[in-house]
């Protein structure tokens, strides 16, 4: 795996934007001593490299109405249906995220519910017919830490 060292302005830059990815370029200019343009272009040369993958707003599921959060292990009948699997899984908007992992499971998902029954029939009505010969679920209560990863003082990976 590649790394890619960032100088001193480069990590402060992502530590400010990584704690407020709202900070106007011009504070994030006046914080590290530097132009406007400077900034400008350090961000691109960083989304250039991957480092910077966008800037995004973060919705709160719950003020939306959606009060539960289930993590899903998905084990398939059929393994090679992977791919096909992973493209349906892409069209249910409840599904928030998918993992490839290692362990027992072929696929592990991060969903989100209006509440218990609504997950039911989502697992149901959704990710059943997928060609899932069992599923295990485990719903979180509540995410007590929920945070950016620091930059590193060394090193970033460019991947």
């Amino acid at each position: 795996m590649a790394h890619r060292s960032l100088d001193k302005l480069d990590k402060k830059i992502l530590h400010l934007i990584s704690e407020d990815a709202r900070i106007p370029f011009l504070e994030v200019a006046r914080a590290c001593n530097v132009s406007g343009a400077a900034i400008h272009q350090r961000i691109q040369k960083l989304t250039n490299l991957g480092i910077l993958k966008g800037s995004q707003f973060v919705i709160d599921p719950e003020k939306i109405g959606y009060e539960t959060c289930a993590y899903v292990g998905l084990y398939l009948k059929n393994p090679e249906d992977f791919d096909d699997v992973v493209a349906a899984l892409k069209k249910i908007p409840e599904v928030v995220e998918c993992h490839y992992t290692t362990g027992g499971y072929d696929l592990f998902i991060k969903i989100y519910a209006i509440n218990n029954h609504d997950l039911l029939n989502i697992i149901h009505d959704k990710l059943q017919p997928l060609g899932l010969s069992r599923s295990e679920t485990i719903i979180s209560f509540n995410a007590v830490i929920d945070r950016p990863l620091p930059v590193p003082d060394d090193v970033i990976s460019d991947k």
